[in-house]
């Protein structure tokens, strides 16, 4: 599902008022509404929710998409975008049968863009080498993250250790390791 708020949809919207993505964004806003007020549920009253309240938003949905798919030249924005949805409606919808699925990946996509964004931009490293030592201090800053851990600290820390820290207790600074020198 698309999780953005009908305020931060830039494109039908707001660029075209656009009367149809207005009214699939109230249905959209709808089944976020409810998701946002079962969230610290337990799983089977999330999920006895779902089916009461969501269902039934989802299934307009899906019946007001069916419609629309008519309705709209197919040469279109909208009717690709509405031929989207309907393509992946099992996909769409599988949150409402799962109290453990959440209705959109948004935390995920957000633990990756970094690493999404940073690829093309490690092409350019200089050489093979210089690209692998990139990776590898990524590797630790976001291990460091991951861990809990302010990643300039942890650098900064583990850079002026470095020097000193014999090799037999490298391991000690590797994120899940490491401790703050007192």
């Amino acid at each position: 599902m698309y999780s953005a708020r009908p305020t931060q949809i830039p494109c039908a919207v707001t660029n075209h008022s656009s009367q149809i993505a207005g009214e699939v964004l109230d249905l959209y806003a709808r089944l976020y509404a409810l998701e946002r007020e079962v969230s610290l549920l337990a799983p089977a009253e999330r999920l006895a929710i779902r089916q009461a309240q969501a269902k039934p938003v989802a299934d307009a949905l899906h019946q007001w998409l069916l419609v629309q798919r008519q309705r709209v030249p197919g040469d279109g924005a909208t009717f690709r975008a509405i031929d989207y949805s309907l393509n992946r409606w099992s996909a769409l919808t599988h949150y409402l049968n799962d109290p453990q699925v959440p209705i959109d990946n948004n935390w995920v996509e957000n633990q990756i863009r970094p690493v999404a964004l940073g690829r093309k931009n490690w092409m350019f490293a200089g050489s093979l080498r210089a690209g692998k030592r990139a990776a590898a201090i990524m590797s630790l800053i976001h291990s460091a993250r991951l861990n809990g851990h302010d990643p300039y600290g942890y650098m900064k820390d583990v850079l002026e250790r470095l020097p000193l820290q014999p090799f037999s207790r490298i391991g000690e600074l590797l994120p899940h390791n490491w401790k703050l020198a007192q």
